[in-house]
């Protein structure tokens, strides 16, 4: 163990790693759900309803007096759920029918039914001490009428496989790669390019394309599986979904080559890449599980994750269709990271083979 310190690295730190991603990162609960209250003609009842979603630790509401605002910012996804309290909201509760409608985002089937099952609740209770302080003349309870945006069939597979395509694109681009520069060191063929002329970024380009074209392969192949095998709907731009997928993949395949140019052992190379890619994508994206539902340090890590950024432009493309506020952001941003870690896996090369 002393003559390989990697090993004792490995016993401790995947340990930890493990414990603290699934620890704060693996929750089923659901808090802080961007929210707007839409009412359409304000009055002491409905006011009253709104004011329990504000107080409730489970939501974070924005109220507004237009439903085509509060639809706007769900097309953006910068809310996940739409109480709409309607303009004689007032005059029905006094006559025992008054109805509060839910639009939910259904990207996520599991989520949304959450969500759903919280606002409900929500405006179960509110009725309920309504009903026991014996205000408004209530007889019976306030009808709720709820509708899914984006995944009607209320089908957790259209949001799984969009997540699953992001973990085949960084299994192929991140893991695969991370074994290339440091199988050649195990093997010694490296030493044999210090003799010729070939140049750092050519050997980068030699490493980089059967991989990059390994990935598209294998974008191709999910893709037609999410059509004709699962019938999971795509309503985005068959283009815009080429450029990030392949965004993303130089992503991958950067930070792969730039762990096995650090690392000339090809098991602590896997195993560095399980800890920084693949579980991050798995844990940490909003593949699984809910980013909001973190603590505070894991929803700032998750900013420096690109599989957060890919999992929300592949649900976008594949559910809502071409959202330019969602979409023209989060495709800088993976572009930045792959001209990064492109760069930096260049640079380090460059030492190694001086």
């Amino acid at each position: 163990m002393r003559r390989d310190p990697s090993s004792i690295a490995i016993g401790v730190l995947l340990p930890v790693m493990l414990v603290l991603l699934f620890g704060y990162g693996l929750s089923l609960d659901v808090k802080n759900v961007p929210v707007a209250i839409v009412l359409e003609a304000p009055s002491p009842e409905a006011a009253e309803l709104a004011a329990g979603f504000e107080l409730s630790p489970y939501f974070r509401p924005r109220t507004m007096t237009a439903m085509p605002e509060a639809l706007n910012l769900m097309a953006g996804r910068r809310i996940d759920a739409i109480v709409r309290i309607r303009p004689d909201f007032a005059r029905q509760l006094a006559l025992s029918n008054a109805e509060v409608e839910i639009v939910l985002h259904g990207s996520d089937a599991n989520y949304a039914r959450l969500v759903q099952a919280y606002a409900e609740g929500a405006i179960r209770q509110w009725t309920q001490r309504r009903q026991a302080e014996g205000r408004g003349g209530i007889i019976g309870p306030v009808r709720i009428e709820s509708r899914l945006w984006f995944n009607e069939a209320n089908n957790s597979r259209y949001f799984l496989v969009p997540g699953l395509i992001v973990l085949v694109m960084t299994l192929i681009g991140a893991f695969l790669t991370a074994l290339v520069m440091a199988r050649e060191w195990e093997r010694g063929t490296l030493e044999s390019l210090f003799v010729t002329p070939v140049r750092v970024s050519e050997i980068m380009i030699g490493k980089t394309v059967p991989y990059f074209a390994l990935g598209l392969t294998g974008l191709a192949l999910c893709l037609l599986s999410a059509k004709f095998l699962f019938d999971v709907p795509f309503r985005g731009s068959v283009a815009v979904l080429a450029l990030v997928s392949m965004l993303y993949l130089l992503v991958s395949l950067g930070l792969g080559l730039l762990i096995s140019s650090m690392v000339k052992n090809q098991f602590v190379a896997s195993q560095i890449a399980v800890l920084t890619t693949f579980l991050p994508a798995l844990m940490l994206s909003g593949f699984l599980f809910d980013i909001r539902s973190m603590p505070v340090f894991l929803r700032w890590l998750t900013q420096l994750m690109p599989a957060r950024y890919y999992v929300e432009l592949l649900q976008t493309l594949f559910l809502a269709g071409n959202v330019w506020t969602l979409i023209v952001p989060d495709t800088a941003v993976l572009a930045a990271m792959a001209v990064f870690f492109l760069w930096r896996a260049g640079s380090i090369t460059r030492k190694r083979l001086e």
